[in-house]
């Protein structure tokens, strides 16, 4: 289903901002621009189904433009796959059909207006725990107790006070 008038679009841990060109994961925005986000957007418009590389160079690059196209696409995809952590061999984002183009392989959702990001991902990888300073705070809070405790309980070293 086209989804191509909507701003702001989710997928997996990932959200775009269509019309920022903002690459957003778990509301951490990444560096990606230009060209990368360019290729999510259109793939993004149409999931689950075949953006040929020429479409691609097409919507990217006006006719009168001098550019190697192959190498431009490529190195285009190269980085939005290392933004999204995607392997090529075992995607979970984008996949190659070679010869013919990219396919957006995950689910793609219309992201609503509020920041907050509940939705969960089809990827087996899980988020950060929103309580894990919580959990490191009390680590190191016993270590420094189990600390104190030794020191204070350790034997005394023997002190020689004279020799007879």
């Amino acid at each position: 289903m086209p989804v191509e008038t909507n701003h702001k679009l989710r997928f997996g841990w990932f959200e775009l901002d269509r019309q920022s060109g903002e690459l957003s994961k778990l509301g951490h925005k990444l560096s990606v621009h230009g060209q990368p986000i360019e290729v999510l957007s259109i793939l993004l418009e149409r999931p689950g189904e075949v953006v040929t590389r020429e479409e691609l160079c097409k919507r990217l690059w006006p006719e009168d433009t001098f550019v190697d196209f192959e190498h431009s696409l490529n190195t285009a995809i190269k980085k939005l796959r290392q933004a999204l952590n995607d392997d090529p061999e075992k995607p979970r984002y984008i996949e190659t059909l070679p010869k013919k183009g990219y396919r957006f392989i995950a689910g793609v959702e219309i992201a609503e207006q509020s920041t907050a990001y509940e939705t969960r991902p089809n990827s087996g990888s899980n988020p950060p725990s929103p309580h894990w300073k919580l959990a490191v705070a009390t680590a190191l809070a016993l270590a420094v107790a189990a600390g104190a405790i030794y020191r204070h309980w350790r034997p005394g070293t023997p002190v020689v006070t004279a020799i007879h």
